[in-house]
């Protein structure tokens, strides 16, 4: 049995699970906006960009709080590491709408609310799994379940991009559809990199 002779900070748990709870806010926000008609999606458009900013103030209170503590509760370049790829889900669900709006989209690419719920539901998940790491116990389903997301995303990804080539004839609404579900599909991989991230410190900490 492995023992801890060190005190935990809990306070780095607390703030991990407020910056993924911006970063379900940010999924939902992004369900919202892309449901809305498109003369109203810019107003909207600024709550994201709101939950954006409070999520670089949780990221900036982690990585704060790791420069100026002792003793961190696990490895200091792990908790980096993992805020940072937190960070970057909510940068690349910001990104997607800030596109959509900038670009004046009206319809989006068929499958774009499949992704979208793939979306939301990786970010429910890792919310649920972030107060988990306090004890490094129930996370195995977690990772393995995003794992199983993030190739049913990247399914969804090939078969829009091969429609959109295969239906669009109009070059430049090609790029602009291209960019969002661009942004989506890295907002995907950034939910599951963090997940890798917490697989990684979950061996390191059994």
């Amino acid at each position: 049995m492995r023992f801890r002779i060190t005190p935990q900070n809990a306070s780095f748990f607390e703030h991990f699970a407020d910056l993924a709870g911006h970063v379900l806010d940010g999924a939902n926000a992004m369900r919202d906006i892309l449901g809305l008609p498109q003369d109203e999606r810019s107003a909207a458009a600024e709550r994201i960009k709101e939950i954006e900013h409070r999520g670089d103030d949780a990221t900036h209170k982690i990585m704060n709080e790791a420069n100026t503590s002792f003793i961190t509760p696990f490895d200091r370049d792990d908790i980096y590491a993992l805020a940072s790829r937190l960070d970057d889900c909510l940068d690349h669900l910001e990104a997607a709408i800030d596109i959509v709006v900038l670009y004046g989209i009206d319809e989006l690419p068929h499958g774009v609310d499949d992704q979208v719920d793939i979306l939301v539901r990786m970010a429910e998940l890792t919310a649920e799994a972030m107060p988990r790491l306090k004890s490094m116990r129930d996370l195995q389903d977690y990772w393995i379940e995003i794992n199983r997301l993030e190739n049913a995303a990247d399914q969804r990804y090939r078969q829009m991009t091969a429609a959109l080539f295969r239906e669009e004839q109009d070059a430049v609404q090609i790029i602009k559809l291209k960019a969002v579900i661009d942004e989506m599909e890295a907002a995907a991989d950034a939910f599951e990199t963090a997940a890798n991230t917490v697989e990684s410190i979950a061996v390191k900490e059994s």
